[in-house]
């Protein structure tokens, strides 16, 4: 383990790929807690809840009550259009659901850009990490091959050059899959769950405009 962390080192065979995988794992780990905290904690609700008091509203006649629940949900996905909808309900003396259906879906396409913004680099930075880790698995490799063929070497001092050239591919290759490996896996929850709050906000936007129809 003690030849691991010292393969960051300046001077060492290898540093510069090792670095390389560090500043691209702190990297994704920014990206991933930035996108985590929007997605899970900023943007997400508990959406048959929250409709059905927003149905509850409707019900009871009280669009503007309606439209002050969802505002003081904040920036939360489902919230943000429903209020769009029930602001356009709120303007006019008949309700046309063609246009309420088209201000939420105006809403909609500003909120999924938002919802989908940097997670794409989840999976950059695993492909890139696991590219990495190869340039120095190849690096490592040339390493030892070099001191195979060296001349004038004695064989323990081939020996120690081999081990080390080793030691320089399985370092980044560790390094670069220990980074790619949860890249990957944090990338399809938050995907998973991006995908899962753009489908409550088409479900539910349809629903309301499904109940103001009748």
């Amino acid at each position: 383990m003690a030849d691991f962390w010292q393969s960051f080192m300046p001077g060492y065979s290898g540093w510069f790929f090792m670095w390389l995988l560090g500043l691209s794992g702190a990297v994704m780990v920014a990206v991933a807690v930035e996108r985590a905290v929007y997605v899970f904690l900023k943007s997400n609700i508990n959406a048959p809840q929250f409709m059905l008091q927003v149905f509850k509203y409707l019900d009871a006649q009280e669009i503007q009550k309606a439209v002050q629940f969802c505002r003081s949900l904040g920036d939360k996905a489902l919230p943000q259009v429903i209020e769009l909808g029930l602001v356009k309900m709120s303007k006019v003396q008949k309700v046309n659901p063609q246009s309420v259906q088209n201000v939420m879906d105006e809403g909609t396409l500003e909120v999924i850009p938002k919802l989908q913004a940097r997670t794409s680099y989840l999976a950059m930075f695993a492909n890139i990490s696991t590219l990495l880790g190869l340039m120095g698995t190849i690096y490592g490799l040339i390493i030892s091959f070099r001191s195979i063929s060296a001349p004038g070497i004695d064989a323990a001092e081939k020996s120690r050059l081999l081990a080390h050239g080793i030691a320089v591919a399985m370092n980044t290759t560790l390094l670069g899959l220990a980074i790619a490996i949860p890249a990957v896996m944090i990338y399809t929850v938050i995907q998973n769950k991006t995908n899962q709050i753009i489908d409550e906000i088409d479900e539910h936007a349809a629903k309301l405009v499904n109940r103001i129809s009748e």
